[in-house]
């Protein structure tokens, strides 16, 4: 067992870190594009899976870290005292003064974190305070992510508003879309989302992991033991807030353009089916998940873009109404099945 999972390990790894010298230019930036996105499917594992707590408004999250960067990389563009073009379109005369700081490109990567990770954590607060539990926290931060959208839309002279951010050129003087920085950036998202993994897998064998999934089973129970849930399920959705933050300043980078589209209810639906499909207590799952549900809405979506919402629902249903929960419980199911049969072939029929 233990050789398997190192040889796993190995021949993941290779290939992760191998794929810049076998893909396109183009496949490698949606491949990166994919890892990215990963990092969200992630947290919703400790969110949802691990803690009980369905987020449906993981886009906000998501948007907040996008943003954050696209703000610095539109800036970074210009000379100083010179506006944005979208703001010069809406009659805008001063870059307001929220946008000032966002000129500095380390204070643009440290409000890709502390951005969603405050508002996950007063939001998580004020929830789980009140023991809000259950289709109550999906409706609320659903209607986060409506507003959310809705917010930037309309805000078009501060925002790009239904456009978004993008024509982005340069990151620190880097040319943004070179093949050595797309390259650099691709084997750095794989060598974040590893060590985003590993931290994970640490965290969830410890005793506050253990606690986290406790909660998830029994909340009362937990609490009739001595605990406060509060603080442990804020945790766990502020680092689920975080890494969607993360995941979407790194998508940004990939994709060149950050718009409400993208972070608004849809997406954040989708970003839970990708949870579900790998299975929403797998992280493994998040990250095969994600990529190859992306994968696929690539290939469909762009032939036939008008069924690719019905198959999302059909996916999500299917993996709900199924006893494994998820596509990778078949493949779990399946190796417990042989294993089953060579300790027959082995002992015997032990059954009673």
């Amino acid at each position: 067992m233990l050789r398997r999972r190192v040889i796993f390990w190995v021949l993941g790894l290779s290939l992760l870190f191998g794929a810049p010298y076998f893909l396109s230019s183009y496949d490698l930036s949606l491949l990166g594009r994919f890892l990215a996105l990963s990092l969200v499917t992630i947290g919703i594992v400790w969110s949802w899976g691990y803690t009980g707590i369905l987020s449906l408004g993981q886009g906000v999250f998501f948007g907040l870290g996008a943003y954050a960067l696209a703000m610095h990389l539109k800036l970074a563009e210009l000379p100083p005292g010179e506006l944005p073009d979208f703001m010069i379109w809406n009659g805008v005369s001063n870059l307001p003064w929220w946008w000032l700081p966002f000129r500095n490109p380390f204070f643009a990567f440290a409000m890709v974190i502390i951005l969603p990770g405050i508002l996950a954590l007063l939001l998580s607060f004020l929830l789980f305070r009140r023991r809000i539990t259950g289709v109550y926290v999906s409706l609320i931060t659903q209607a986060l992510a409506l507003a959310f959208s809705t917010l930037l839309i309309s805000q078009q002279g501060l925002t790009g508003g239904f456009n978004g951010l993008t024509n982005f050129t340069t990151l620190l003087g880097f040319y943004l879309w070179s093949d050595q920085f797309q390259r650099g950036l691709y084997w750095f998202t794989v060598a974040f989302v590893v060590g985003i993994l590993c931290f994970s897998f640490w965290l969830r064998s410890t005793h506050l992991g253990k606690l986290l999934v406790a909660i998830r089973d029994g909340e009362n129970r937990v609490r009739f033991l001595g605990y406060d849930p509060t603080p442990y399920k804020v945790f766990a959705f502020t680092l689920s807030g975080v890494l969607a933050g993360i995941g979407g300043a790194l998508f940004v980078l990939y994709a060149g353009v950050i718009s409400p589209a993208m972070v608004g209810v849809v997406p954040s639906i989708e970003m839970v089916v990708w949870a579900a499909v790998g299975g929403r207590e797998s992280l493994f799952g998040a990250l095969l998940g994600t990529v190859l549900g992306n994968l696929i809405k690539d290939r469909v979506s762009s032939a036939f873009p008008d069924i690719w919402l019905y198959l999302v629902g059909f996916l999500f249903i299917l993996v709900v109404f199924r006893p494994s929960g998820s596509f990778l419980g078949y493949f779990q199911r399946l190796t417990l099945r042989q294993r089953s049969k060579k300790k027959e072939e082995v002992f015997g029929d032990v059954s009673p």
